[in-house]
C-alpha cells in the first residue's frame, strides 16, 4: 500500500503546474532579544487575536489582553531570558561568533502550500553560495525548521519523490533598533518583576516630620527582619537593568516587538540603553551610573555604549574631544569628553534610533516636586532626592541650554553612531506625555491628595499643575523645533491621548473597578482598608496611565540599605525617609505599562513609515543592481 501511495503521489505531483505549490515561511523568533522563541510567540498569538479595531492601537490592545493572563505582568517570565548580560552590562552573550548585533543566520519555519498531498516525505534543500547544500526531510504536510544564512539568504528547493514541487529565494530582513534616553525611555515605574506583598504582615515607618504616625503599611513578602536589611532588599523588585530601572515595558521595546510581528520575513535586533535620570550631558555623552547601585551599572555614556554594540566583536576606537561638543565652550560640561566610534568597515548600521531625552536637562523632576510637595515641609528643605524644587520659570529659562545640547547630541549621533546625514529621520525623538490635564485638554487636575496619601507631605497644587503644563508645552515646542531643524522624526500624537488619563484619574472612594481605586492599603485595628495589599495588581487596566506615589509604592517599592541611608542623611530616625523613597524613586509620575504602550503605538506609526521608506529605496537600488543584492 505504501508503494501504491507513493506512485499515486508521484503521478499527481508530475501533473501539477510549476506554480501550484509555494514555500510559505516566517522567522521563528522575530524579536531576537528573547532567547526563548515562545516569549515572542506569546506576543504573536495575542496580536493575531486582535480585532481590526484593536489593531488600530495594536500595542495598547495587546497590553490589555496580556494583563488578563498574568497577575504580575507578562515581563515577569521574560526578563531573565534575554540577551542582556547583567554581569557585563552588555548585550551579546547570545548569538554567533560575531556577537548579538551581527546574526550569522536566522531560523525560519517553512511549509509547502496545500497544493501538495499530505502523504509522503519532502526533501528540503538549502543552498547558500559556496556553502555545502544541506537537506532536511519532513512529512510534506508538516512544518520544517531551516537555518538561513544572514545577510545573503539562501535558495530553497522542495522535492517529493524526486520531483521538484516548490522553490524560493529566502532572505530575512533584520532591523537594528536602538533605544537611548532617560526614565521614560527606560520604562521607569514598571519593574519586570514587581514588588509582592504579604496578606497578613504590615510595617511601620516611624513618625513623619510633624509627628504623624506612619503605621500599618503593606510589607514585602520574604523572611526579612528590618526595612533595608539584606533579606528585605533581596525580596525587592527586579529589572532588566537594575541600575537603570530599564524594563521590557519600555515604549521602544514594545514598538520593536510589534515591528517584528508586522512582517513574517522580518527579524529585529534590539537594544535599549535608556537609563532613569539620564540627561543629554550626564547619561548620553558623559558617563552616568544610573538610579540604583547594581552590578550592571553603565560603564560608558550611552552614545559610546551604542557604538560598542554596533562593533560586535570588534573593539571601538575611543577619542578625546575638547571643543567639538562643547560648541566652543557654550556647553562647559562637554569640554574634554571621550566618546567611542566603531570603524566604518565593522559598524552595523542603525535602522531606527528611538530617543527620549530633554526633560531632566531642564529640571522637569524638580518641577514636579514643586507641584506635589506641601509649601511647608521637611522635604522641601532637602537638596537632591525629592526636595530640590523648581518653578516653571526655571524650566523655561533652561530651554536655550537644552537647545544647544540637542545640537551637540545631533553631532554625536551622526559622528559616532554613523547615521547618515541624509537619513536623519531614522532618529525618532519622543515627546513627553501630559501628566495632569483632564479630558478637555485644558484644565489641570484638582488640588488634593488623590493618589498621594502614602506620605503626608504630598499634595497636588492645581494652580502649579496648570503652570507646569504650560511650561511643559513650551518644552514640547522646543523639542518639535529641534527635531525639525535636525531632520529627526518627532513623535507627539500620544500627548493628546493622555488627557484624562493623568495622575488624578483615580478615585478615593467608590471606584467601580478596584484597579482605579487610588488609595493605598493601610492596616487599621487589625483590618486592611480599602483592600488587602496581596490583591494589588500592578499590571491591571486602569484609567490612569501614570504611576501615582501610591501606585509606585505598591509596584516598585524602592528602598536602600539602612546603613547607606544613615551615612547620607543625619536624621536620628530614618524609617520615614525610606517611605519617601519607596513612593518616589519607584517611578512615581512616570507612565505605567499602559502609558508606555500608548506611547509605543504613536512611535510605531512613525517607525513603520520610516522603515517602509527605506525598504522602498532599497528595493529600487536592488532592482537597478541585481548583482549587489547579497551585500
Amino acid at each position: 500500500m505504501r508503494f501504491i501511495g507513493a506512485v499515486s503521489a508521484l503521478l499527481l505531483l508530475s501533473a501539477l503546474p510549476a506554480s501550484a505549490a509555494t514555500v510559505v515561511w516566517r522567522v521563528e523568533n522575530p524579536f531576537r532579544l528573547f532567547t526563548d522563541p515562545s516569549l515572542t510567540a506569546l506576543h504573536r498569538d495575542v496580536f493575531e487575536q486582535l480585532t481590526d479595531a484593536e489593531k488600530l492601537e495594536p500595542i495598547l490592545s495587546a497590553e490589555h489582553r496580556l494583563m488578563q493572563r498574568s497577575v504580575n505582568g507578562w515581563a515577569h517570565d521574560a526578563f531573565s531570558a534575554t540577551c542582556w548580560d547583567r554581569a557585563t552590562a552588555r548585550y551579546g552573550h547570545c548569538g554567533g561568533d560575531k556577537g548579538y548585533v551581527n546574526p550569522e543566520s536566522h531560523r525560519i519555519l517553512a511549509q509547502v502550500s496545500d497544493a501538495l498531498l499530505n502523504e509522503g516525505d519532502c526533501d528540503w534543500a538549502v543552498s547558500a553560495g559556496k556553502d555545502a547544500e544541506t537537506h532536511v526531510h519532513v512529512g510534506c504536510g508538516g512544518e520544517v525548521a531551516l537555518d538561513i544564512p544572514y545577510p545573503r539568504g539562501a535558495h530553497v528547493r522542495v522535492s517529493a519523490n524526486g520531483v521538484l514541487v516548490a522553490e524560493a529565494d529566502i532572505k530575512v530582513e533584520d532591523l537594528l533598533i536602538v533605544g537611548i534616553g532617560d526614565s521614560v525611555g527606560s520604562g521607569e515605574g514598571n519593574p519586570d518583576q514587581p514588588a509582592e506583598f504579604s496578606r497578613e504582615r504590615a510595617v511601620d515607618y516611624g513618625t513623619a516630620p510633624g509627628g504623624i504616625k506612619l503605621a500599618g503599611y503593606p510589607a514585602r513578602l520574604g523572611d526579612w527582619k528590618d526595612i533595608g536589611d539584606k533579606a528585605f532588599l533581596e525580596a525587592g523588585p527586579r529589572w532588566l537593568s537594575q541600575a537603570c530601572h530599564r524594563s521590557l515595558y519600555a515604549y521602544s521595546t514594545r514598538a520593536a516587538i510589534q515591528l517584528g510581528l508586522d512582517n513574517p520575513h522580518r527579524s529585529i535586533t534590539y537594544a535599549n540603553f535608556a537609563c532613569a535620570g539620564a540627561e543629554i550631558v550626564y547619561g548620553l555623552m558623559v558617563a552616568y551610573k544610573g538610579t540604583e547601585w547594581a552590578p550592571d551599572q553603565p560603564d560608558q555614556p550611552q552614545v559610546s555604549a551604542v557604538a560598542r554594540l554596533q562593533c560586535g566583536a570588534t573593539e571601538p576606537t575611543v577619542t578625546s574631544y575638547t571643543n567639538t561638543y562643547s560648541l566652543n565652550g557654550l556647553i562647559g560640561e562637554l569640554d574634554n569628553i571621550e566618546l567611542a566610534t566603531c570603524p566604518r568597515d565593522h559598524v552595523r548600521p542603525i535602522d531606527l534610533l528611538m530617543v527620549s531625552v530633554g526633560g531632566n536637562d531642564v529640571g522637569f523632576a524638580r518641577l514636579v516636586a514643586n507641584t506635589v510637595l506641601a509649601n511647608k515641609g521637611t522635604l522641601r528643605k532637602l537638596g537632591g532626592w525629592m526636595g530640590e524644587v523648581e518653578s516653571p520659570d526655571d524650566l523655561i529659562n533652561l530651554l536655550p541650554v537644552l537647545d544647544l545640547r540637542y545640537k551637540a547630541l545631533n553631532r554625536a549621533l551622526h559622528g559616532h553612531l554613523q547615521i547618515p546625514w541624509n537619513e536623519s529621520d531614522r532618529i525618532l525623538l519622543t515627546a513627553y506625555p501630559v501628566m495632569t490635564l483632564q479630558d478637555n485638554g485644558r484644565d489641570a487636575c484638582p488640588g488634593g491628595q488623590t493618589g498621594m496619601t502614602v506620605f503626608p507631605e504630598f499634595t497636588l497644587d492645581d494652580e502649579k499643575a496648570k503652570a507646569d503644563e504650560s511650561a511643559a508645552e513650551k518644552l514640547n515646542k522646543l523639542m518639535r523645533a529641534a527635531a525639525k531643524t535636525y531632520g529627526w522624526t518627532y513623535v507627539e500624537r500620544h500627548r493628546a491621548e493622555f488627557a484624562g488619563h493623568g495622575i488624578c484619574a483615580g478615585l478615593e472612594e467608590g471606584a467601580l473597578d478596584p484597579a482605579d481605586d487610588a488609595r493605598i492599603p493601610r492596616l487599621v485595628d487589625g483590618a486592611w482598608s480599602p483592600y488587602n495589599p496581596g490583591d494589588f495588581r500592578p499590571y491591571a487596566q486602569r484609567r490612569r496611565w501614570f504611576r501615582t506615589p501610591n501606585d509606585a509604592f505598591m509596584t516598585g517599592n524602592y528602598h536602600i540599605a539602612s546603613t547607606v541611608l544613615k551615612s547620607v542623611l543625619k536624621f536620628q530616625a530614618i524609617e520615614w525617609f525610606q517611605l519617601v523613597l519607596a513612593s518616589t524613586y519607584s517611578g512615581a509620575f512616570h507612565p505605567s505599562s499602559e502609558g508606555q504602550a500608548v506611547i509605543a503605538d504613536a512611535v510605531l506609526e512613525k517607525a513603520r513609515a520610516v522603515v517602509a521608506k527605506y525598504e522602498r529605496r532599497k528595493g529600487v537600488r536592488e532592482a537597478a543592481n541585481p548583482a549587489r543584492r547579497d551585500h
